[in-house]
């Protein structure tokens, strides 16, 4: 392997054979989601939220996915080494929600769900460093250029940014559009029957605070019985109305998510995760964009409740294409279950120790 731009990882190298049940999966499915991504790759499609560059030798793996007709199993075969990392890591589940919303705010429907404000500028490649704090990925910038960081959730929520960035539309509470901005996308349902599309348009760089971590640490809420329903249970609970302790619960995470609304044909064919590209049920993953790059396949094992409430193996291939605030580490991803309730009650109920393997080019 060498020459190869390797990540920061601890591994071993191992045959396709130590991945258990490799024949069995839907190789045929998850070529599809790779080649997706294969395509943005070689065409340099824009990304939603960079990433690590591409590993060398992947860009041409794509090349070879999108001309030369081969069975999946034996591409990927051919052209990857597993490694299986050394670090038992965590898998957790995410969706598209659809929720009920209005056009302008009325009765019952007054959070709003705000798009990127003009002032906003993300600073990926070199974030605004405040001494005693940590690297910010967005800033201000004020009127004279400077760049200073921006409001955190409290202040946005509180302040004066919705005559600063009009509300693309209204939910029913702040524990509604707390939970769109985790999930980083969603499909709004008005009244008439219409429905709009929302996708990630940038954070305010601020840190992110896991939630849940919180109510378990305040006692709310015992480890084992946290999910996604419990969450927003508890939260409403508490009180999510303006100074209200779930509220300021929720607060205490100062990251905030801005939006737009995407008609764009991509979308159409689901959320847009990090990559630029519409996520794909069961084969896309959010990982670490600062340790991997991607289109980067990965085989992960578990024993989850993913296609019922009943525990089960779990073996497949899956594809990096989104990230997220709240996943870091190597062994760390969020496996994407798909659009609505059936997906939301199933994704909710997934964080579950894994056993995760990455498939690195080969490089002769």
């Amino acid at each position: 392997m060498n020459g190869v731009d390797l990540p920061p990882f601890r591994g071993e190298a191992v045959s396709f054979e130590a991945l258990s049940g490799f024949e069995r999966d839907d190789l045929a499915e998850a070529f599809a989601a790779f080649r997706r991504s294969a395509e943005a790759i070689v065409s340099n499609a824009a990304l939603l939220r960079p990433a690590r560059p591409a590993f060398d030798g992947l860009e041409e793996i794509c090349r070879a996915a999108l001309s030369e007709p081969e069975e999946p199993a034996d591409f990927f075969r051919r052209r990857f080494q597993p490694f299986r990392l050394e670090k038992t890591g965590l898998l957790t589940g995410y969706y598209e929600v659809e929720v009920e919303a209005r056009r302008k705010p009325e009765p019952g429907f007054a959070t709003p769900v705000l798009a990127r404000p003009g002032d906003l500028v993300t600073l990926n490649e070199a974030p605004l460093m405040i001494q005693g704090g940590p690297p910010l990925y967005a800033a201000q910038r004020r009127d004279d250029g400077a760049l200073e960081p921006y409001a955190p959730r409290r202040e946005i929520e509180e302040g004066p940014w919705i005559s600063q960035s009009p509300p693309l539309a209204y939910l029913a509470d702040a524990v509604e559009l707390f939970l769109i901005q985790v999930q980083g996308s969603a499909r709004l349902v008005f009244p008439d029957g219409s429905s709009a599309a929302l996708t990630y348009d940038g954070r305010n760089g601020r840190p992110y605070t896991s939630i849940g971590q919180l109510l378990i640490e305040c006692g709310l809420v015992q480890p084992e019985r946290m999910s996604l329903a419990v969450l927003k249970a508890t939260l409403r609970a508490l009180g999510a109305g303006p100074g209200e302790p779930g509220r300021r619960l929720m607060q205490k995470n100062e990251s905030y998510v801005f939006f737009r609304q995407d008609d764009s044909p991509e979308r159409s064919l689901g959320p847009i995760g990090g990559a630029g590209l519409a996520l794909s049920p069961l084969r896309s993953i959010a990982v670490d964009r600062s340790i991997w790059c991607y289109g980067l396949p990965f085989w992960i094992e578990a024993r989850i409740p993913w296609r019922s409430h009943d525990a089960e193996d779990f073996a497949r291939l899956m594809v990096a294409q989104d990230t997220g605030s709240a996943i870091l580490g190597e062994t760390r991803a969020d496996l994407y279950f798909g659009s609505g309730e059936k997906a939301g009650a199933l994704a909710g109920g997934i964080r579950h120790d894994a056993q995760f393997f990455t498939l690195l080019p080969k490089v002769e």
